[in-house]
């Protein structure tokens, strides 16, 4: 059950010392007991403490790490059944698989795909982050891995063993960069147990249903085995999306411990076809898989599914946002136009792509409205005359350009009036009221005489 402030608060030293980047203890206490900060950042409370506190205050669905550095995935540390409720914190992985038994072109081409395939959406970078290796014979999971390492460094590693031997050897091979080691089921359980503490490394645990992987789930927990990865070994679309959805309603509203893990789901063992395997990632996507595996990964195949990914897991409480600056485009000049819109990043990217493709320099102003849209926040009083006059004038954009008139959204036609009052020296210019005809507005765009 979640602790209190005031009983985490209890359990700290209460020195009001800030090294934790939070002025008292009871803010810190209020702060993790909310979840918006993690005990271990205090740097005097006892381990015994944070053993309470940090598994009171645990996540319903463990969190668990995988890789280290550019390669980190992290999965899990969901904490609600529906989006809307709070918001899904990790995203899903996507993951290609290969063969230890594949032609070696076939291979290299699905490693160069994961190394290379990589998409810049408002401001995000897209890609898939793990690649699973599977022992067929062939060669050895540790041979494949440092391949998969040294061709695409900043792919987590999966690599999936019945053998037990191969998959330390696999472990060894990847050295900081520790993989998923999946294969554990009821039969080799024990063994897995010794490997996870060999080898500190996630495991994958594979049940024959939900009833048996709940079994043997159970008994890695109570071994010690803390980080691991679930499968109820369902192989249809409906089975794994039935039993994704018992899995996290089990976890989140029941606090069910057997089922408190990311769950890993192969959409390239459901079928033969990767555009059916595209769609059957898209639903396990958007119900609570951890992981999907592909057979293969296509450019067509891969965007939609990171496009999903990101509206899936963007927090619905908190408008994507870029910074507040002067934003250069195409290489602007003291002769260039300037113009000014608000910082929600949709319009940011939309703005400043229809600018790019006039091919004409211009400086864009973004002014921090919060995230909001240019309409809504004239509307909530962040984007007024005076606010916008102000940023104007400290912004800097006075040292870059000779001439004054600045070009506002046609949605603020009606505060044009209001603007030349506050900024003098200033021409303004209506522009238009839709991103998609600034290229003929600003070729037509000559400095007011």
């Amino acid at each position: 059950m979640a602790l209190t402030g005031i009983q985490i608060l209890k359990m700290l030293p209460k020195k009001n010392c800030g090294e934790c980047d939070i002025p008292t203890c009871l803010a810190f206490a209020m702060k993790v007991a909310a979840g918006q900060a993690e005990i271990e950042t205090c740097p005097y409370v006892s381990d015994e403490a944070k053993a309470t506190i940090g598994e009171a205050s645990a996540p319903p669905i463990r969190t668990v790490k995988i890789g280290t550095g550019d390669a980190q995935f992290t999965a899990g540390g969901e904490t609600c059944q529906f989006r809307h409720e709070k918001r899904f914190e990790n995203q899903t992985g996507l993951a290609v698989l290969i063969a230890t038994d594949e032609d070696a072109a076939s291979i290299d081409g699905k490693i160069k795909r994961a190394n290379d395939f990589e998409y810049e959406r408002v401001g995000v970078m897209m890609r898939n982050n793990l690649v699973a290796i599977k022992d067929n014979g062939g060669a050895s999971l540790a041979d494949m891995a440092k391949k998969v390492m040294e061709g695409a460094p900043k792919q987590a590693i999966i690599l999936m063993s019945d053998n037990v031997d191969n998959l330390k050897a696999g472990a060894e091979a990847c050295g900081d960069n520790k993989p998923l080691l999946y294969g554990a089921t009821s039969e080799n359980a024990d063994a897995f147990v010794d490997l996870a503490k060999d080898t500190g490394c996630v495991i994958g645990v594979k049940g024959k249903n939900m009833d048996n992987l709940v079994e043997t789930a159970d008994k890695l927990v109570a071994a010690g085995v803390k980080d691991m990865v679930i499968d109820t070994g369902a192989r249809t679309l409906r089975g794994a999306f039935e039993d994704n959805v018992v899995a996290r309603r089990s976890a989140v509203k029941e606090k069910f411990k057997p089922l408190g893990f990311p769950t890993i789901t192969f959409p390239c063992e459901m079928c033969d076809d990767l555009m059916m395997e595209a769609m059957i990632g898209s639903v396990l996507i958007a119900k609570y898989a951890g992981i999907t595996v592909f057979s293969d990964i296509q450019g067509d195949v891969l965007f939609p599914l990171l496009l999903e990914q990101l509206n899936i897991f963007t927090d619905p409480q908190r408008p994507m946002v870029v910074a507040e600056d002067i934003y250069p485009i195409t290489g602007p000049d003291e002769n260039s136009p300037v113009l000014i819109t608000c910082n929600f990043s949709l319009t940011y990217f939309i703005v400043s792509g229809e600018i790019e493709g006039s091919k004409v320099p211009s400086w864009l102003l973004i002014k921090d409205t919060e995230g909001l849209s240019v309409l809504t926040a004239w509307a909530a009083g962040k984007f007024g005359a005076d606010l916008i006059a102000m940023f104007v004038n400290k912004s800097g954009i006075l040292d870059k350009v000779k001439h004054r008139e600045l070009i506002i959204p046609g949605y603020l036609a009606t505060i044009k009036g209001e603007l030349e009052e506050e900024l003098p020296d200033w021409t303004i210019t209506i522009g238009p009221r839709e991103a998609g005809h600034l290229p003929a507005f600003l070729k037509e765009w000559k400095p007011a005489a």
